[in-house]
């Protein structure tokens, strides 16, 4: 027998009344019902994955649902919100019941880790495309924008760099002696909340690392209208990222790839000791573009990431 609409909703997803106290009312009425604290600004961020662009056609359903929901957490804590809710819509090619339930459940196991509630959402047929909107509460006026970097901040990032990246080399084919991190930060990347949160009253620009660190901090030398120039020798990077780049020759890798979702950030150089950990990485400059320094050499760096329409 098929399952309807509404059984498939109730049992899946509407697992939980809500929890956190900024959600009056969840699943089960044609609208959620939020209630923000006196002082604060809603952040709103959506984020929209297809079968065979963003993802393989046999991709793990319960890895799947993790990411689905962790790069759209990214996103809000690449601005210093709390997340608290997000809704789901489904357009599904079939009703797998298996498929739905390892889905669910990574989806959902993420949502509890960080004190997010399921408040709605929607349910359709068709190729299979997953899209996520997700809401977090930041103080007025302490959102952390692309728009504050300023000369002489230094540029730090959480984290590694280019393991999703290699993930992805891995899933394409690549042999690496030690897969199992590239594969992980591929499938599960940690959305770094808590970071995020501390950050917004040291940070002057944040950004989320989804299409590769020269791009995404391009966007904040272009909007905070400022250059930088990075330091190759700090790069964070794994062990097998260095062995990649040692075999391949291509040193660029971790600078474009993109799913790391990890924070890059600008502080001023006398707030380095309050940061989380991270990695400096680079200097904002006064001149315009992006420079790399490496072997001793400085040499301007193509900023260029992922295109969806390219």
């Amino acid at each position: 027998m098929a399952v309807a609409e509404f059984d498939l909703i109730r049992r899946y997803f509407a697992v939980h009344a809500p929890r956190h106290p900024f959600n009056q009312l969840g699943i089960g009425d044609d609208c959620a019902l939020l209630n923000l604290p006196a002082g604060h600004q809603l952040a709103v961020t959506a984020d929209t994955m297809v079968e065979n662009v963003h993802f393989f056609a046999d991709a793990d359903p319960e890895l799947l649902g993790h990411k689905l929901l962790a790069v759209n957490l990214s996103d809000l804590a690449a601005m210093g919100a709390e997340p608290f809710a997000v809704t789901l819509a489904l357009t599904l090619p079939k009703v797998d019941e298996t498929w739905l339930e390892a889905f669910s459940r990574g989806f959902i196991n993420l949502a509890r880790q960080h004190n997010v509630d399921l408040i709605g959402g929607d349910t359709t047929s068709g190729p299979l495309t997953l899209t996520v909107q997700a809401m977090g509460a930041v103080p007025q006026g302490r959102a952390l924008l692309r728009s504050g970097s300023q000369v002489g901040d230094l540029i730090y990032v959480t984290g590694q760099l280019g393991n999703a990246g290699l993930g992805l080399k891995i899933k394409q084919g690549y042999v690496c002696a030690d897969p199992e991190l590239a594969l992980r930060c591929f499938n599960q990347p940690k959305p770094r909340v808590s970071e995020g949160l501390a950050l917004r009253s040291i940070a002057n620009a944040c950004i989320d690392i989804s299409d590769g660190l020269a791009a995404d901090l391009g966007h904040i030398l272009q909007q905070s209208g400022v250059g930088a120039c990075l330091q190759w020798d700090n790069l964070p990077l794994s062990a097998s990222v260095a062995e990649f780049i040692n075999h391949s020759g291509d040193w660029r890798m971790p600078l474009i790839a993109g799913d790391d979702y990890e924070l890059c950030f600008t502080v001023p150089a006398d707030c380095s000791h309050a940061l989380p950990a991270a990695t400096c990485v680079g200097i904002i400059e006064a001149e315009p573009g992006l420079r790399m320094r490496k072997a001793g050499r400085v040499e301007a760096f193509e900023v260029k990431g992922f295109e969806h329409f390219s």
